[in-house]
């Protein structure tokens, strides 16, 4: 058994301005800032402990991944990345509509499934590597809907239909068990 603990980055500019970045980069602003330091201030005082904590290579994981988890050991991996939005990307988020793209790329990008395959990799290799321990991730919207998919056996549109982007239900970190 492995646990994972998700958590998404901080608020980006890009955000702030209702864009979505996909694969283009995106700085967190400064309440992005202030949001990852109060993330990793509720996980110590929760008694997280963590034995490594992966994030996407993209810069907005990477800095709140090190702003909330300073002292944790880290590794970044591509196949945390946010979805392709290809043509899309860096646009307003009234244009990436993932209901329309599970199955269908966005132009010049990638689908959901694509993220799904990317992300069952990467479970594959948490349980291969690291069985038994308690990993954080820091990373997007797609890998974590992928890992909803993946982990409780739903369809894309219902982990869509519950994304807590929809329902206001953001938490300060979603917990999940992978059986090897």
């Amino acid at each position: 058994m492995i646990k994972v603990m998700y958590f998404v980055h901080g608020t980006t500019t890009d955000n702030a301005a209702k864009l979505c970045s996909g694969w283009k980069e995106a700085m967190l602003n400064d309440l992005g800032r202030c949001q990852a330091e109060n993330l990793g201030n509720v996980s110590r005082e929760r008694g997280d402990k963590f034995d490594v904590m992966f994030t996407s290579d993209l810069k907005r994981a990477v800095e709140s991944s090190n702003i909330a988890f300073p002292d944790v050991e880290k590794h970044t991996d591509n196949r945390l990345r946010e979805c392709n939005y290809g043509d899309l990307d860096g646009e307003h988020k009234s244009l990436v509509i993932y209901e329309e793209h599970v199955s269908e790329a966005f132009p010049n990008g990638e689908s959901l499934k694509d993220v799904e395959k990317r992300m069952r990799e990467f479970v594959d290799f948490l349980k291969d590597n690291y069985s038994g321990k308690t990993v954080g991730i820091v990373a997007h919207r797609a890998p974590q809907l992928a890992l909803e998919v993946i982990n409780k056996g739903i369809s894309w549109e219902e982990a869509n239909q519950n994304d807590w982007r929809k329902t206001g239900d953001w938490q300060p970190g979603w917990e999940y068990i992978i059986e090897e």
